[in-house]
């Protein structure tokens, strides 16, 4: 194991240009990605191992379809209508993304609790200017209705205490 020599340099890239393009179709950019995190071994130790997750390229499409959807430009929609509409499209993302490491879709569905708060300022009066008490009453009801949306059953709620300014 000392300095690699040209040779060793030759070998590599004549590797490299053979197997890459057998090997680069397979990772699909919007599926899982494998990165160093952090996981428990059976005597609840910590140890970092390399875990699938949700990759960057899905959580940023994920965002753009949610980001198309124009929730906050639906206030004639009651929530349990948006709920109709547009669950089963997140439930799909749960099932698929949330298989490996769940903790991750939190980072993926902040748009659309974000999107639900914007939606409720404009659906209630009382809510109109007050993003606070609208991110208050959207956690109330996904703790009193966890059903209504697939990432309510799994936990990911909005985090009152980070909305507005910092």
């Amino acid at each position: 194991m000392g300095i690699p020599t040209v040779a060793d340099r030759v070998a590599q890239m004549v590797a490299k240009m053979i197997l890459e393009p057998e090997v680069e179709p397979l990772f699909h950019p919007d599926s899982y990605e494998f990165r160093p995190r952090l996981a428990k071994n059976y005597r609840g130790k910590h140890f970092v191992n390399f875990l699938p997750a949700v990759s960057e390229a899905a959580i940023k499409e994920i965002r753009d379809e949610i980001w198309t959807w124009r929730l906050h430009l639906r206030s004639d929609k009651s929530l349990e209508d948006l709920s109709r509409m547009f669950n089963p499209i997140v439930r799909g993302w749960v099932q698929y993304y949330g298989k490996y490491y769940r903790s991750m879709l939190h980072r993926v569905f902040r748009p659309l609790e974000r999107a639900l708060v914007r939606w409720a300022t404009r659906k209630f009066k009382k809510l109109r200017r007050h993003p606070r008490r609208a991110a208050h009453w959207v956690r109330r009801v996904s703790l009193r209705d966890p059903k209504l949306f697939a990432h309510w059953q799994i936990g990911i709620r909005q985090n009152v205490s980070s909305m507005g300014a910092v």
